[in-house]
């Protein structure tokens, strides 16, 4: 519980902090979004690209594993575009970014202290797996659907040509593909380079935290309740159980791998659907009410879940 606690806290702190900098007028509304932008345009591509390039693979890609936990993702994130488009009739784009809100969990900030406390270091390898491609397979088809309802009622195959160049022009996607290619390539980087894009990554995560702290003063977060409220529930509880069905049932995965999938499927929203929100000016009062509600909430169900899966 304390570890959850030295986790999740600083989150809030930051937060805290970027909330009362608006509220306290230290901070112009037109600099958050300079921030945000800064983030998802620089410091986050730059945290990406390293820590993919640097990341040891496993010589052996565990497809089960990822299957279970991918598998389980898609179903959500398909789960919060419904909810988006049905029940409060969000546009493609909308759609998209509940779906991201949904399905993509804090690996970063919160997934590796916690399961390396929880589960120890033989968990390292599957956690890094899920950290290093999170980002491979749930932000192409976000910025799919995204670019895709930006381009109001064209038929969508017009749209998949400049639907693929705008995702390889978006510096989330630019990062990641670089990274996977120094990694295969084992190429490395002059140590002053190194350090100019090492000092970017390091600015991504308290930056945007500030940011979304920032934000919140500036959106009621009772107006976004209701959707914020049902994609919460499918990120907390929704996307673990069906992790923990497919990894027992249909794959059969070893305890320890099927520990760290259902932890890394019941952490809170991972900060990035935010940014995307923010970089596309659409739906920024849910995906931040998503990703703060859901950190506060994921302490006690967090807490369910790591009782459950180191009983006995």
């Amino acid at each position: 519980m304390s570890t959850l606690f030295e986790a999740i806290l600083p989150v809030f702190g930051l937060v805290v902090v970027g909330y009362a900098a608006i509220r306290l007028r230290w901070l112009a509304d037109d600099a958050v979004r300079g921030l945000s932008l800064f983030v998802f345009n620089f410091a986050l591509p730059a945290m990406l690209f390293r820590t993919l390039a640097r990341t040891q693979l496993p010589e052996r890609m565990e497809w089960a594993f990822l299957l279970s936990f991918y598998g389980a993702a898609l179903i959500v994130f398909g789960f919060g575009m419904v909810v988006a488009r049905r029940g409060f009739g969000r546009p493609l784009q909308g759609q998209g970014l509940a779906g991201l809100t949904a399905s993509y969990s804090n690996t970063v900030l919160l997934g590796i202290p916690i399961v390396l406390a929880a589960l120890g270091d033989d968990a390292a390898v599957p956690l890094f797996l899920i950290v290093a491609t999170q980002n491979l397979v749930l932000f192409p088809p976000a910025t799919a659907m995204i670019e895709a309802g930006l381009g109001g009622e064209k038929n969508f195959r017009r749209l998949l040509a400049p639907t693929l160049m705008a995702m390889g022009r978006n510096p989330i996607v630019v990062g990641l593909t670089a990274g996977l290619v120094f990694n295969l390539l084992n190429l490395g980087m002059p140590g002053p380079v190194d350090s100019v894009v090492a000092a970017l990554g390091s600015a991504a995560i308290p930056t945007a935290t500030f940011a979304l702290g920032a934000t919140l003063a500036r959106y009621r977060i009772s107006g976004a309740i209701g959707e914020a409220s049902m994609l919460i529930g499918a990120k907390l509880l929704l996307q673990p159980l069906i992790v923990w069905l497919l990894a027992e049932l249909v794959f059969d995965l070893e305890p320890l791998w099927t520990s760290v999938a259902v932890l890394m499927a019941g952490l809170p929203t991972g900060i990035n659907a935010y940014l995307f929100a923010e970089r596309y000016d659409h739906g920024v009062a849910t995906s931040a009410t998503a990703v703060v509600v859901s950190t506060g909430l994921s302490v006690g169900t967090l807490s369910i879940l790591i009782l459950l899966l180191t009983a006995g």
